[in-house]
């Protein structure tokens, strides 16, 4: 029974200092459910969200709904387009996919922030590129510690 308790340990621990960074740097914790921005993102990807953050073109964004805002929806900031944003998903052929091809420009006040980084699972954990074109260039992983040569 130790090694469960260690296991869940292991990852309890990390998930609440986490969730408490982001409680004191106005991050917001938020779960990727469809498959919409693959590659880069895939359903049960946990990302932190810069509340308030004003995003660039390419920036990927957690947005209300702008006709169901109860539901928060990630998606690719494209452009500023009359007071709101032009917001896009990264796999098109997605089923079920709603971006501003169907509903137009989302709001500005819509825009609930900027997504920073990826943090579950822990093999696909990295920052966010701020401003970064395409699909691919959604998530970059954490480089690995070098060594110094002495």
């Amino acid at each position: 029974m130790r090694p469960v308790v260690r296991g869940l340990t292991g990852a309890v621990l990390p998930l609440t200092a986490v969730l408490a960074l982001a409680g004191l740097r106005r991050l917001r914790a938020v779960e990727v459910t469809g498959d919409s921005m693959l590659p880069g993102l895939r359903p049960g990807d946990w990302l932190l969200v810069r509340a308030g953050a004003r995003p660039v073109p390419g920036d990927v964004v957690v947005a209300r709904h702008p006709e169901r805002p109860e539901l928060l929806i990630v998606k690719r900031a494209v452009r500023e387009d009359g007071g709101g944003w032009w917001l896009e998903s990264d796999n098109q052929a997605a089923a079920g996919r709603r971006d501003s091809w169907d509903f137009g420009a989302v709001p500005g006040p819509l825009v609930v922030g900027r997504v920073v980084a990826r943090y579950w699972p822990p093999s696909r954990a990295g920052t966010v590129t701020r401003g970064a074109l395409g699909p691919q260039a959604a998530v970059t992983p954490p480089r690995p510690a070098q060594r110094s040569e002495q």
